[in-house]
């Protein structure tokens, strides 16, 4: 189940490749948002940003996922 005011889906585990990047993104993104999203809601944000990107090249990823799941935070709990 998404966490209320977080209007995307979140993904089957097993849809998201395991990405050391990932991983930095929820921490960096849990601790920004540390008194606005818990770090489950990150992870289930970032997670979905990473699914949704799975087209872009591999060495634009990164960036792109954490930009986007802040977009994202950001929008949802401000």
């Amino acid at each position: 189940m998404t966490p209320p005011g977080i209007p995307f889906p979140a993904p089957a585990l097993d849809d998201v490749p395991a990405d050391r990047s990932v991983d930095l993104a929820v921490h960096r993104l849990a601790e920004e948002f540390d008194d606005r999203a818990g770090e489950q809601t990150v992870a289930e944000v970032v997670r979905t940003c990473r699914r949704d990107l799975s087209g872009v090249p591999v060495t634009a990823l990164p960036e792109l996922v954490e930009r986007l799941a802040r977009h994202r935070l950001l929008v949802a709990v401000g």
